[in-house]
């Protein structure tokens, strides 16, 4: 086997999503449909072995040590659908043909055996059992029987899914037993290779359909002993059975191999994902965005779009023009436009008596950390015109009127329409007495789940629910989008002075948002900042939507690739089946 001419031919299945396994399924598929081996005049025959096999059973029979299963062996026609073209030489049979099913072992009571739970059969071709020793007396009854040399299948859903299945070797004095939830078959020996049942048992020619047939509730589904014992069986020579283990043996090898290489891959994909995020904090360009998609491949999204909001919150983004007005003059600006709307009994008389009494005592902490030149901090209502908490009971419900927007309703600094409701006019003015909520506002959650904000769209009239706040800003102050943008910096919560209680379900208190620590840039900046994050943002939502159309390419051809192979002629085979053997057919 050449493993370059193998990686070669079936690289754009191993990279596809789910490659490896695909690439396995074909492998099993092509062994058994007489693809993966060559057939020789001097292996004999498959009827012939099938007689060969009969006979063995009857002089076993005779002798006592084999069970028969007339209802079994009785039972046809049922699971015939879709069988595959196999060759000349191969003859159909049943597992219930070829080997004993769901065998009884045969020892003295205080001699040991193998137990093994379902865990310990591992997706292999060989299982050594490596559970714990017991007496044979404790286990004999109401288990399933097992020795060395049995194929075992699991009949249970997700372990049938998965191909949880084995050739038994190594059990302790050659017997076993264990859950009742697996499916046994005892070759016939010297006739059958068990490792060509185990192949058989894992192909999706056997288990594609058998899903088809599975009994019992959706949660707990069985494949009937019917099935697993009377499903066509395609049987080789013995000789060429062997030939297709081995070559199977050899070939899963190098599945092992490529799985090793993606794990080791994922192994270091922490490493090389925090370089590429180090070099786009350096220099945050959308040439360095796409190298982070192309060099790191499997990165997430979300996580290159809060790494984004963190760099705009830090004046990280873009660069600094120390010729612009600085913030410390823009939060005087907003000073003096907010204490004279709120002395003039803006929004209403009582709400500005609040604001002004609670800006009064507004204070920034000692310590905090150096901003970029032009840059400030402030509290939350330092930066803003009000900070206003909603009426915090729960509204009554119409089936038409004013929008009430729940907290649910805001995710990812959008406003939803999820499982919209309505407010009556009368119950609007009553929620909306502090401070009836605008276009262009920010609204922030405070619980279910914290710190969740959106802006308000223009046109839209609604009602603030519960454990919600608003924030308005002075016209011509601060930007807007920029505190959004701020606001959902991933490390907000490290900003926030009066912090998040609950044991089970934590939430913002009110003070907690209003004396939250913004880091305010010049104006001018503010907007470069907005305009950098919008470009950057549509530029990862394209490179996520480019990542997963090649995945879903890959997926496509990995499934055209498998299809194709699995439904090789005979003709067709000697040149498309060439990197599985040595050289070509002649």
């Amino acid at each position: 086997m050449n493993p370059n001419l193998f990686l070669a031919d079936f690289g754009h299945i191993v990279n596809a999503p789910g490659g490896i396994s695909r690439l396995r399924e074909m492998i099993y598929n092509l062994a058994v449909t007489g693809a993966l081996s060559e057939q020789r005049r001097s292996d004999g025959d498959g009827h012939a072995l099938l007689e060969e096999i009969t006979a063995k059973k009857q002089a076993l029979s005779d002798a006592g040590k084999y069970k028969r299963s007339p209802k079994l062996e009785n039972f046809r026609d049922a699971y015939n659908e879709n069988l595959p073209k196999v060759p000349a030489t191969w003859a159909w049979s049943r597992l219930v043909e070829v080997g004993e099913i769901s065998p009884r072992n045969e020892a003295e009571d205080d001699s040991t055996a193998s137990f093994a739970s379902m865990s310990a059969i591992s997706e292999m071709h060989s299982s050594a059992v490596t559970s714990e020793d017991r007496p044979w007396g404790s286990i004999k009854k109401g288990y399933t029987h097992f020795a060395n040399g049995d194929v075992v299948l699991a009949k249970i859903t997700p372990c049938f899914e998965n191909g949880k299945a084995a050739v038994m070797v190594n059990l302790t004095n050659g017997i076993g037993a264990g859950t009742t939830e697996l499916h046994v078959v005892r070759p016939i020996a010297g006739v059958i290779e068990p490792g060509y049942i185990y192949v058989f048992l894992r192909s999706p020619y056997f288990k594609i359909v058998g899903e088809g047939h599975m009994t019992g509730t959706a949660g707990q589904k069985r494949l009937p002993t019917e099935y697993f014992a009377t499903r066509p069986f395609p049987l080789p020579p013995l000789a060429e059975q062997k030939r297709i283990v081995a070559k199977v043996d050899e070939l899963m090898a190098l599945c092992d191999q490529l799985e090793a290489q993606q794990l080791e891959r994922e192994r270091r994909f922490p490493v090389l994902s925090r370089t590429c995020h180090a070099r786009f904090a350096e220099a945050p360009t959308p040439d360095n965005l796409n190298r982070i998609f192309d060099e790191v491949g499997a990165v997430s999204p979300a996580d290159i779009k809060r790494m984004i909001l963190t760099l705009a919150a830090h004046g990280k983004l873009v660069a600094q023009d120390p010729r612009e007005e600085s913030a410390t003059k823009l939060l005087e600006r907003v000073a003096v436009k907010r204490e004279q709307l709120l002395k003039n009994g803006y929004p209403n008389s009582d709400e500005a008596k609040s604001q002004l009494r609670k800006q009064h005592a507004q204070h920034l902490p000692e310590g905090l950390q150096d901003l970029p030149v032009g840059w400030k901090w402030a509290t939350l209502m330092q930066a803003s015109l009000l900070v206003v908490d909603c009426h915090n009971k729960t509204a009554p419900y119409v089936s038409s009127g004013i929008r009430l927007i729940r907290t649910t309703n805001i995710r990812a600094g959008q406003l939803n329409a999820l499982e919209p409701k309505y407010v009556s006019e009368a119950t609007y003015e009553r929620w909306s007495a502090r401070c009836k909520p605008e276009p262009g506002d920010i609204l922030v959650t405070r619980e279910a789940p914290m710190g969740e904000v959106c802006i308000i769209p223009q046109g839209v009239k609604l009602c603030m629910g519960q454990r919600m706040m608003l924030i308005r800003l002075a016209p011509d102050t601060v930007d807007v989008n920029f505190l959004l943008y701020s606001l959902m910096d991933p490390e907000l919560m490290q900003r926030v002075q009066d912090k998040p209680i609950g044991a089970t379900v934590q939430h913002l208190r009110v003070g907690g948002v209003e004396t939250l620590l913004v880091a305010i840039p010049p104006l001018a900046e503010q907007r470069r900042i907005v305009a950098k994050v919008d470009e950057l943002m549509v530029l990862v939502d394209q490179l996520e939507a480019q990542q997963q159309e090649r995945d879903k390419l890959a997926e496509a051809f990995a499934k055209a690739c498998v299809a194709s192979f699995t439904g090789t002629s005979q003709l067709e085979r000697p040149e498309k089946m060439r990197i599985f053997e040595e050289a070509p057919h002649a």
